[in-house]
């Protein structure tokens, strides 16, 4: 399953456009007065303006599996890691076979940059934002986690992520190449102390030769 395509909003286009072109060194494919795509490898990260919008969302990138060391030393003088525990920023997700790192963007919203190792994806060129494959996770808040999945599953033909146990606190839909990771409100973001919050998200999912497009609230 792939993520194709991810709308979320800012309160200041220009800002977030500066951060995503500047620091992260994203290319710009569109921008207007109100909104700028920037090219996240295969996918495409949009953002709407909303001057009133005051709450954040978390999403991540798929970076090479055997590039997360290169990312860290990357980030350095661009923007602050997460410390995790003990002076570490990386956090080994063992059941998923994965390693991650969090940072901020202008917005402070949660990214997340991780190295999945059951992708073969490994690559020889020195980490760059040219390594960044996709968009790999978008943030879904919802009363009702499980049954949202279970209604995409059932009306999209799309599966709950096999490597994730599943509750009705935090289920995950798709694969290593994409996921709908949704949770419930006020369940902190991992690993801030920041509650969640439902925002308004547009996803579009390009699943087995099939288009999807899905809008949350």
């Amino acid at each position: 399953m792939k993520l194709a395509h991810i709308q979320i909003q800012t309160n200041n286009i220009e800002q977030t456009t500066a951060f995503y072109q500047d620091i992260l060194k994203l290319p710009i494919i569109e921008k207007d007065s109100d909104s700028v795509s920037i090219q996240a490898g295969n996918s495409v990260l949009k953002f709407v303006e909303n001057p009133q919008f005051k709450s954040i969302y978390h999403f991540a990138f798929n970076i090479p599996e055997n590039k997360l060391d290169e990312a860290i030393e990357w980030c350095k003088n661009k923007v602050g890691l997460i410390l995790i525990k003990d002076q570490n920023v990386i956090t080994n997700f063992e059941n998923w076979n994965a390693h991650a790192v969090y940072f901020y963007d202008n917005n402070g919203n949660l990214l997340e940059f991780i190295a999945r190792h059951d992708l073969n994806n490994a690559q020889s060129k020195k980490f760059s934002s040219k390594a960044i494959l996709n968009i790999s996770e978008i943030g879904i808040v919802n009363e009702n986690p499980l049954e949202v999945g279970k209604e995409l599953i059932a009306k999209h033909s799309l599966e709950f992520f096999s490597k994730n146990d599943n509750s009705e606190l935090f289920a995950a839909v798709g694969d290593d190449e994409g996921l709908l990771i949704m949770v419930q409100p006020n369940r902190n973001w991992y690993p801030t102390q920041t509650p969640s919050e439902s925002n308004k998200t547009e996803v579009r999912i390009e699943n087995n030769g099939a288009l999807i497009e899905l809008k949350f609230q």
